[in-house]
């Protein structure tokens, strides 16, 4: 690790700006700032997951996302790096296909919820969604990776699939969206 934090305040941003990785000075609600703020918040989210009990399999790709999540908020933290490639994508791919294959197929929409991970997995992916926007917002003023939209947009599936798999873990029950339900008043 390079350079070790001492002090974990430094002043520099109380002007409302930050610096990059590269050494560059932004203001605080940049677009790049925006992206990998929401980065962070998802990987504390998923952080949540993490800290309820949940079957090994999941907790082992969760972590191995962190993982992931911390190198795509350095590539946008320092214009110009890349971290994540194709083979990040693949690996979505094929854990959300090993994970979903175990499940009975899904005919209607479905409610967040069915327990506390489940729930927490629920809000992991909709936060996923809006780190997703932030960077297609990003990547319309500046060049970006490549993967970074494709991994985001991979993992937010990835997501929805692991919270079906934790609702049957934690012994609850997907709740299905009802479109043609009768009013609260006919009740």
């Amino acid at each position: 690790m390079g350079n070790r934090l001492t002090k974990i305040y430094t002043r520099t941003g109380d002007a409302g700006t930050t610096g990059l990785g590269d050494g560059t000075r932004v203001d605080k609600d940049s677009l790049r700032v925006e992206a990998y703020g929401t980065t962070d918040e998802l990987n504390s989210v998923i952080g949540m997951v993490l800290a309820v009990e949940i079957p090994q399999a999941v907790r082992d790709v969760l972590t191995e996302i962190q993982h992931h999540l911390f190198d795509l908020g350095g590539e946008l933290c320092i214009p110009g790096h890349v971290s994540l490639g194709e083979q990040h994508v693949s690996w979505l791919e094929r854990t959300l296909d090993r994970f979903n294959d175990e499940l009975p197929a899904l005919k209607d929409f479905i409610l967040p919820g069915g327990g506390a991970a489940a729930a927490s997995c629920h809000l992991a992916r909709t936060v996923c969604r809006r780190a997703e926007r932030c960077v297609i917002t990003l990547g319309r003023e500046e060049t970006l990776p490549p993967q970074s939209i494709a991994y985001l947009n991979r993992l937010s599936d990835l997501l929805f699939v692991l919270a079906r798999v934790l609702a049957r873990h934690e012994g609850g029950s997907e709740v299905l969206w009802q479109a043609n339900r009768p009013a609260l008043d006919s009740q």
